[in-house]
C-alpha cells in the first residue's frame, strides 16, 4: 500500500523559512517523480514543484528563487525548503507520487498547513 506522509507545516512570519517533508512507503521511490501541491481557501489546487528520478526539478514561476524541492532515495524522502514565504504561500501543502513514464499519480499525502502571517 502506497502511503506518502507530509510534516514541516506550521505558522511563520512573513521572510520566514520552513522546510517541508513528504516520507515515502510503500513505493521503490527512487523510481517515482515527486511533486509538491498546495491548495489556499477558495482556490483549486496548483502544482508548486515537480523532481524528477534524476533530479531535475520544476517550478511554479510564483516560488521561483524562493523554494527548492530535493530528494533523498536512501530515505524514501521529498523535501520543499521554503524561504522568503510571502501571506500569499499560505495553503496546505500536499506531495505526490507519480510514474515517472506514464506520469499516472499513485497516490497523495493528506497535506500539511503553512500559514504565513504577523
Amino acid at each position: 500500500q502506497v502511503q506518502l506522509v507530509e510534516s514541516g507545516g506550521g505558522l511563520v512570519q512573513p521572510g520566514g523559512s520552513l522546510r517541508l517533508s513528504c516520507a515515502a512507503s510503500g513505493i521503490n521511490f527512487s523510481l517515482y517523480t515527486m511533486g509538491w501541491y498546495r491548495q489556499a481557501p477558495g482556490k483549486q489546487r496548483e502544482l508548486v514543484a515537480l523532481i524528477s528520478i534524476s533530479s531535475s526539478t520544476n517550478y511554479a514561476d510564483s516560488v521561483k528563487g524562493r523554494f527548492t524541492i530535493s530528494r533523498d532515495n536512501a530515505k524514501n524522502t521529498a523535501y520543499l525548503q521554503m524561504e522568503s514565504l510571502k501571506p500569499e504561500d499560505t495553503a496546505v501543502y500536499y506531495c505526490n507520487a507519480a510514474r515517472a513514464i506514464s506520469k499516472q499519480v499513485v497516490s497523495w499525502g493528506q497535506g500539511t498547513q503553512v500559514t504565513v502571517s504577523s
